[in-house]
């Protein structure tokens, strides 16, 4: 689990250019990281790529907090 909040660490910080500091499990990916809909979008496509699952756009819209993602993820591949 840790390797994949690492992970999703990573691709936060590259694709929207922020701090480490600032991916916190509690932070909201709106609201407290700043993306909009297109980087949303973007952020659930380099999940699926990054971790080889498939994330229905039902289950995206759940995903809105660091913490969030990372459960889902870890579900996902059975981590």
């Amino acid at each position: 689990m840790e390797d994949i909040a690492k992970k999703v660490e990573d691709i936060l910080v590259n694709k929207l250019g922020i701090a480490a500091t600032e991916v916190t499990p509690d932070a909201n990916l709106i609201k407290d990281l700043g993306i909009d809909s297109l980087d949303y979008a973007e952020l659930v496509m380099e999940f699926e790529q990054t971790f080889d699952i498939r994330i229905p756009d039902s289950d995206a819209e759940l995903l809105s907090t660091v913490s969030q993602a990372v459960d889902y993820i870890s579900s996902k591949i059975g981590g």
